[in-house]
């Protein structure tokens, strides 16, 4: 049975956006749908709602009705080519939640999940428009830069190590699946980390995916396209989940405000209340910050 996804952040992320009735948002990663229909409730007939998202399959949530309510297929990094079509070329608010939705983890075919026997890809849209997949990355780049993926984008001490097996490994036969991946991880990595309660293999398959879909890239064009984007006294709000996310979006939001562009307007990122990770405990590592643009 697969997971409910549940939105993370949802009242705060919102409140975050100051939203008056008539105002133009963009929910810059649509996901399931979760913010977009508590954005709409904030707006009225003339208020205009846009949402993007890469995995078409996401755009097939229903919104609530709104006569000025878009759906978007692409990457939030062609904010300002989206808005261009569309004719748009101020918004007063941004939200993007850098979250996954469950779907995308629950048998989608591209090997998000080690608990899955997917074909290894891992890419958020159509894998012929990727100049290479995860698979690509574990049976043919050099070992010292797969280490420093895992390491850099994993965060995983034992990433050397974990390269090394990888390589091994696919000496003898080609690395095809999810499933095949996280048995190798599992195998490379020491017995306490074995032994934990986070599978071994998760911060390989992290760091593959940020490789990808060069995401962190993605997440710094994403920023200043959206600072750019928004009229005086617009805010954009992200939501983070790792440690690396999180870097850039501080950094890029001072470096913004000593730019005199705006103000940060989250000197502590906002993090779930006591009862939503009761409800919800995977929301443990959300961070919530938020910039206004002067």
């Amino acid at each position: 049975m697969q997971e409910k996804h549940e939105t993370v952040l949802l009242h705060e992320a919102v409140e975050a956006l100051a939203i008056e009735p008539t105002d133009t948002i963009v929910d810059a990663t649509f996901g399931s749908g979760g913010h977009a229909n508590e954005i709409i409730s904030h707006l009225k007939e003339k208020g205009r709602y846009i949402g993007i998202d890469v995995d078409e399959t996401a755009l097939r949530h229903p919104v609530n009705e709104l006569k000025n309510a878009t759906l978007v297929q692409g990457n939030f990094r062609e904010l300002e080519s989206k808005l261009e079509t569309l004719n748009i070329k101020k918004v007063d608010g941004i939200l993007a939640d850098l979250g996954w939705r469950m779907e995308q983890f629950s048998g989608n075919g591209k090997g998000f999940s080690f608990r899955l026997d997917e074909p290894l890809l891992m890419t958020l849209g159509e894998p012929a428009d990727y100049p290479f997949t995860a698979r690509d990355i574990v049976n043919e780049w050099d070992e010292t830069v797969l280490a420093d993926i895992i390491f850099g984008y994993g965060e995983d001490r034992f990433a050397r190590r974990i390269a090394k097996r990888i390589v091994e490994t696919r000496v003898e036969t080609p690395i095809e699946t999810s499933v095949q991946l996280a048995d190798i991880v599992y195998a490379a990595s020491p017995a306490a980390v074995r032994r934990g309660r986070v599978h071994p293999a998760t911060k390989t398959f992290q760091a593959l995916r940020i490789a990808v879909n060069d995401e962190l890239e993605a997440l710094e064009s994403f920023i200043t396209q959206s600072i750019a984007s928004l009229a005086p006294q617009g805010r954009l709000a992200i939501i983070t989940f790792h440690s690396l996310e999180d870097r850039v979006v501080k950094h890029r939001f001072r470096e913004a405000a000593a730019a005199e562009l705006g103000i940060v307007i989250t000197k502590r990122p906002i993090t779930p209340s006591t009862e939503e990770l009761e409800e919800n405990p995977r929301a443990r590592s959300a961070k919530l910050r938020i910039f206004e643009k002067n």
